[in-house]
């Protein structure tokens, strides 16, 4: 080989080096995502933000006017599900009004939303399989009523991959640890662990607590640098000596992120950085903290974002057996301002577009009284008729899809089950959910399972 041969190679070898350093992120951005494959029609979202209220709030008293149940007062309902109620119907003292230019009803329990109404679309007739927390809350996030399947965000991240390769793609942010059922809620189940989600809690929204321990308290980054290639290295060894190992390389790839994660984490969490203003928009609670901590994450393209609404005092506030109306009052206090604030604000942004925003529970609240409390009455668990509120994403605003029956019982035209929900979310990703497959014990497996239906209709 004379020399010009050796320069020649060599220098395409050093060009190779350059182009690798170019498309280096875009490789780690899609790495072990099936994007590339399973994207057939183009995406209407970017991102989802589901503000998740823990308990389920009540239908009839958010976005399904029942004037009928005023008629019925104290009626006991027919039907073998609600036979073990000893109290009957129990209509609405809230004012229902039509909002916006387009009409759209919402009571005055939530004020904020109802200044946004032509932004929302409502769904009046989702409904699901059980009316007990532990099993519909699993299906709401994992499409099944047993635990140890990947939630909808892993799914999502599995499908996609993620935006940003210095932040995670998929972020739980909950108030109090004490969430019911908990981490199988936001778990990668059998996908690779790097598709679940990294959780933080933020009862506490100052930077050394919502982000612990994301710094070297020893070391400098460049120290670190070489520690963890170091690891990396030892890792690699490890994992070709037994044969590769999934769950080694998604630690492999946490450490990655944990590393990236100190410069610009430590930006996209400090809510400090906020205006005044902006942070009086959404409220004081945590759970309003909570709200423009999602915007802050969607805008830096976190593919995935739930915001659950608990206390320390009750993981499921929602869950309103006794006293229902004082509860109602002051959840949605809190909860309407945070949201309403939450899709305005991606709306000024520009995020709204290519942003779904997804606000409701498990289920709803039963139409009937759940005990002869006249005073301080309660709702039980109610599966078969219930609401959700969505926005963003190209959905047609001031709009209500479905219908339930007179007084708020059962779903009576266009029914969506959870499966639809979750198929449509999936499509407005720009996602089959028919496709979204990950093969395990055996057999393709789907978030929808066989099941699903996309709610074209709630589309503009």
């Amino acid at each position: 080989m004379n020399r010009r041969s050796i320069l020649t190679r060599t220098a395409l070898g050093f060009g190779a080096l350059g182009l690798n350093n170019m498309i280096g992120s875009r490789n780690i951005v899609e790495a072990n995502s099936v994007s590339s494959l399973k994207r057939s029609f183009a995406p209407r979202a970017k991102r989802v933000i589901f503000l998740f209220l823990n308990g389920a709030p009540s239908h009839v008293d958010t976005f399904d006017p029942k004037p009928s149940l005023l008629e019925h007062e104290g009626k006991k309902p027919e039907g073998k599900l609600y036979k073990s109620t000893k109290a009957g119907f129990l209509p609405s003292p809230l004012k229902f009004n039509n909002c916006g230019g387009s009409g759209l009803q919402i009571s005055e329990s939530l004020p904020n939303l109802s200044k946004i109404a032509d932004d929302l679309c409502v769904i009046r007739s989702m409904h699901c399989d059980v009316p007990n927390h532990e099993p519909a809350l699993l299906q709401m996030h994992t499409g099944v009523l047993q635990p140890t399947r990947p939630s909808i965000g892993a799914w999502t991240l599995y499908g996609l991959g993620s935006e940003n390769e210095n932040l995670p793609g998929y972020v739980v942010l909950r108030p109090s640890p004490k969430t019911v059922v908990g981490p199988a809620l936001w778990s990668s189940g059998f996908l690779p662990a790097h598709f679940q989600a990294s959780s933080v809690v933020t009862k506490d929204m100052s930077l050394e607590k919502l982000l612990a321990n994301i710094r070297s308290p020893g070391s400098a980054k460049s120290e670190q640098r070489h520690q963890l290639d170091l690891l990396s290295k030892i890792n690699h060894s490890h994992k070709l000596n037994r044969g590769g190992d999934a769950e080694l390389e998604s630690h492999i790839k946490t450490m990655e992120t944990a590393y990236r994660m100190q410069i610009e984490a430590t930006d996209a969490f400090d809510i400090s950085k906020e205006t005044k203003k902006t942070k009086e928009n959404y409220g004081k609670s945590t759970f309003a903290q909570s709200c423009l901590l999602a915007r802050r994450l969607a805008e830096r393209g976190v593919r995935f974002t739930t915001v659950y609404y608990t206390k320390d005092s009750s993981n499921q506030p929602w869950d309103t057996h006794e006293n229902h109306y004082a509860s109602h009052a002051k959840l949605c206090a809190d909860a309407d301002k945070a949201a309403a604030a939450l899709i305005s604000d991606l709306k000024v942004r520009g995020l709204l577009d290519d942003t779904l925003v997804v606000f409701g529970g498990e289920f709803g609240r039963t139409p009937y009284a759940q005990k002869h409390d006249k005073k301080k009455p309660g709702r039980d668990h109610h599966h078969t008729a219930f609401s959700m509120m969505l926005a963003g994403a190209g959905l047609k605003g001031g709009f209500a899809y479905g219908k339930s029956d007179d007084f708020g019982m059962n779903v009576i035209e266009n029914p969506v089950h959870v499966h639809d929900l979750h198929a449509t979310i999936l499509h407005l990703l720009g996602l089959d959910h028919e496709n979204l497959t990950y093969r395990y014990a055996g057999r393709d497996f789907r978030l929808t399972d066989v099941y699903g239906r996309v709610v074209h209709e709630l589309m503009s």
